[in-house]
């Protein structure tokens, strides 16, 4: 049995995946930001599973402050994590910047997952191998430093593709700050059948079940291969935006990340 955590899973591919490892019996965390939304998943998993070893946390990420609070429910009711998942994303928003003034998808999509990964870090260290699943995309754009200090109004697929440009970066970073611990990004797919495709674009090219299969394989098979990228749009490892692999500019986004997280 793993311990498994899921964020953003109360729909969509976290939400197929939550449900496809509670059934083999694995102690699984699923994680949502609508309390209705997260006790009827909660519910309906345990059941469609007849498993118990499913808990839930609530959290909005595009409010650090929360991704904090969950950090530290997570420590309490987690002993260990064998699999994190960074599955929360946002491409759509009715509010495109935060509290903080910095754009909602570079707060939801890096900022959180980052805040709640760091923080998380020694329950990753009491597994045997512990792996870290960060949700990539084949929409990457160079990240404009200043837009994680201020809003200064990206257009969403702008934003969206400077988030997981980011969320790749600092994947390889970690991968080699923590080499007990496989981190693997990943695109599961391009226009999955999956709400946020359809919010956005209103079409899907394939089902929901490519991104949940690929997860699943990435989490639990000798798939895995820590500080990579691997596109399922093509099926196999491949070269992730050329800035993922400089060293200067990722070594500038983690500075600046920490700073912010600081404060």
């Amino acid at each position: 049995m793993k311990h498994i955590l899921i964020t953003g899973s109360t729909d969509g591919i976290g939400k197929l995946l939550a449900l496809r490892l509670a059934n083999e019996g694995h102690f699984v965390a699923i994680h949502g930001r609508d309390t209705t939304k997260l006790l009827a998943t909660l519910a309906e998993i345990k059941t469609a599973s007849n498993n118990e070893n499913v808990i839930g946390f609530l959290a909005n990420f595009s409010d650090l402050e929360a991704v904090k609070k969950m950090a530290i429910d997570v420590e309490k009711q987690m002993p260990i994590i064998d699999i994190l998942i960074n599955n929360a994303g946002l491409f759509m928003s009715k509010n495109a910047s935060t509290a903080s003034g910095i754009d909602a998808r570079l707060v939801v999509n890096y900022l959180a997952p980052y805040q709640l990964t760091a923080a998380i870090v020694p329950l990753f260290k009491k597994a045997e191998a512990p792996r870290i699943i960060n949700l990539s995309s084949a929409a990457q754009a160079p990240v404009s430093l200043e837009a994680l200090q201020k809003n200064i109004g990206l257009g969403a697929n702008e934003a969206y593709a400077q988030s997981k440009l980011a969320f790749t970066m600092w994947s390889f970073s970690l991968a080699k700050q923590e080499p007990s611990i496989t981190v693997v990004a990943v695109n599961p797919g391009s226009l999955l059948d999956t709400k946020m495709a359809k919010e956005a674009y209103g079409q899907h090219w394939s089902p929901a079940e490519k991104g949940v299969a690929i997860l699943y394989d990435l989490a639990l098979t000798d798939l895995a291969e820590t500080g990579t990228y691997y596109d399922n749009d093509k099926g196999f490892y491949s070269e992730a935006h050329p800035d993922a692999y400089d060293s200067n500019k990722i070594s500038t986004l983690i500075q600046l990340t920490k700073g912010l997280l600081s404060n």
